[in-house]
């Protein structure tokens, strides 16, 4: 079945990220494996905003290191520690962390210095655990709010629903 991304850019973000939502799960109807989940929710969300980079960071240490995984965009930086830039920060914390601002976040790593601001969400499996951060960096301040916080969790609840 040959799937469209909509162009949603300029969609009410609540009615946007309800509609790529039914196309997420569409899409992933059946599917039970977490990578082609994170590539499918990575091209979605990328190509239906326009954003600079969308893409996810695996945990491959637990509560010690990300590594990139499924992305659209320039390349990414590959491994990424707890705690360090914001990736790691969302994923020591457990929380999303919305940054209006990269310059002005401590520590910020520069994968592309085009990057002005950027939101990253914890994903978690049927257990609760943390198993990658879905990262989206704009080359716009401020382009992040609550309600791309509520739409990108909604989005990212899939890998704690049961699959078959």
């Amino acid at each position: 079945m040959a799937e469209t991304i909509p162009d949603l850019c300029n969609v009410p973000k609540a009615r946007a990220y309800a509609e790529l939502k039914g196309h997420s799960d569409a899409i992933l109807d059946g599917v039970d494996d977490d990578v082609t989940g994170m590539a499918t929710i990575a091209a979605l969300v990328h190509h239906a905003f326009g954003h600079l980079w969308t893409g996810f960071y695996r945990v491959v240490v637990p509560g010690q290191l990300l590594r990139v995984g499924p992305y659209q965009g320039s390349l990414g930086c590959l491994d990424i520690a707890f705690g360090r830039g914001v990736c790691g920060t969302a994923a020591a914390e457990m929380k999303t962390v919305i940054v209006q601002d990269v310059e002005k976040f401590p520590g910020h790593i520069t994968c592309d210095a085009r990057s002005r601001s950027e939101i990253v969400v914890p994903v978690l499996d049927q257990q609760g655990d943390l198993i990658a951060v879905l990262d989206i960096d704009s080359d716009r301040l401020n382009a992040f709010d609550s309600d791309d916080q509520q739409g990108l969790e909604q989005l990212v609840s899939w890998f704690a629903t049961t699959r078959k």
